[in-house]
């Protein structure tokens, strides 16, 4: 059974208004034991989804790796039995959750390769305004190198997703979304969000929140667990194309708007 964690109102009206909250103190230190051998467990034997995201000559090196939740005992312990299906219930206003995805995402130390700016919904086959996911780090992040958001990007405009190292369209085609604003080149313009982390701490943003962050210090790895979760509006949206991550044979058994019922995505909250 998942735990109760009641949050405070701030900070679901902070995640409503600006489609990222930073979370302090949700993991004990037994599930942080558990997540980080979990993690481990995950590096040793990568599902046929991992990748390396970084350039071959990169000094460090960027592994993600997507739904193995189902082979991890670990992942499943903080997925569905910890406090963020609670949580996550919370945060989206939603009467039940239902477990999307798990995500990893290292970046070995001395890690050069960025994570660009982007909105992750646009590569799902997912829609509705529910949903939340959790960015968990096992490591200490400083600002440097951890999660950076463009406040309240959440609330209307899909961006065009693009291949990170190429910026190649592979989902939606050229012209159909809005490209991404400049950013970077227009600091003034885009209030930003950014949160030091510790182990146990998490940020909750919005699958429509524009997000980015940096490569990694010589000294400083930075192992983290993704958790996403979709609420009541969720639906199933297919894509003519292969998603990220791919549910395969999916659109034979959810036809299109219909909700998320599915054993991929059990329901986590509430649970009898």
């Amino acid at each position: 059974m998942p735990r109760q964690h009641p949050i405070a109102a701030d900070a679901v009206q902070a995640y409503a208004r600006d489609g990222a909250v930073v979370l302090r103190g949700v993991l004990n230190a037994e599930e942080l034991r558990k997540l980080e051998a979990g993690i481990e467990h995950n590096l040793a034997h990568l599902s046929p989804l991992a990748l390396v995201a970084s350039e071959p000559d990169d000094p460090g090196r960027f592994v993600e790796d997507f739904c193995t939740w189902q082979n991890n005992p670990a992942y499943q312990q903080i997925l569905c039995d910890g406090a963020l299906p609670h949580i996550a219930a919370q945060l989206m206003q939603s009467r039940a959750v239902r477990l999307y995805h798990d995500h990893l995402l290292v970046k070995e130390a001395g890690t050069r390769q960025p994570t660009p700016w982007h909105q992750d919904q646009p590569y799902y086959n997912v829609g509705g305004a529910q949903n939340v996911s959790f960015w968990i780090p096992v490591d200490p992040v400083p600002l440097a190198s951890t999660l950076r958001f463009v406040a309240g990007s959440h609330t209307g405009t899909w961006y065009m997703p693009r291949t990170f190292r190429d910026q190649q369209a592979r989902w939606f085609p050229d012209g159909t979304l809005a490209e991404l604003p400049p950013i970077d080149a227009e600091p003034d313009r885009y209030k930003r969000l950014a949160w030091a982390l510790e182990p146990g701490d998490c940020v909750a943003f919005h699958m429509l929140s524009l997000h980015a962050s940096s490569g990694t210090g010589p000294g400083s790895r930075r192992r983290v667990f993704s958790a996403r979760y979709l609420g009541d509006d969720a639906v199933h949206a297919p894509r003519p194309w292969r998603t990220s991550p791919p549910f395969p044979g999916l659109e034979e058994r959810l036809p299109e708007g219909a909700p998320m019922d599915a054993p991929n995505f059990p329901l986590v909250w509430p649970v009898s």
